[in-house]
């Protein structure tokens, strides 16, 4: 196991050191995952997005996602201005 001390930035960002990077394989532009546990923060790599995924479902007509994005969008700010959230 590796380990690392780091320092987190005035607007809570932080570096991660260049020979984790290539030990790791990430890049610039690679996205990341915080995934918080107990008292525990762990990064991972981003493999895919749901973006990746379109097309693995067979639908029976064609869908508006533009419509789909604005129910979404809708629903969301409903549930803001219920639970100010």
């Amino acid at each position: 196991m590796h380990s690392a001390i780091i320092r987190i930035g005035s607007r809570g960002q932080i570096v991660i050191p260049a020979a984790v990077r290539r030990r790791l394989g990430i890049r610039a532009g690679d996205r990341l995952t915080l995934v918080q546990s107990g008292d525990q923060i762990v990064l991972r790599r981003v493999e895919g997005t749901l973006l990746d995924l379109r097309g693995s479902v067979p639908v029976d007509s064609a869908q508006d996602f533009s419509s789909i994005r604005q129910q979404v969008v809708a629903a969301h700010a409903r549930e803001v201005a219920e639970n100010g959230a």
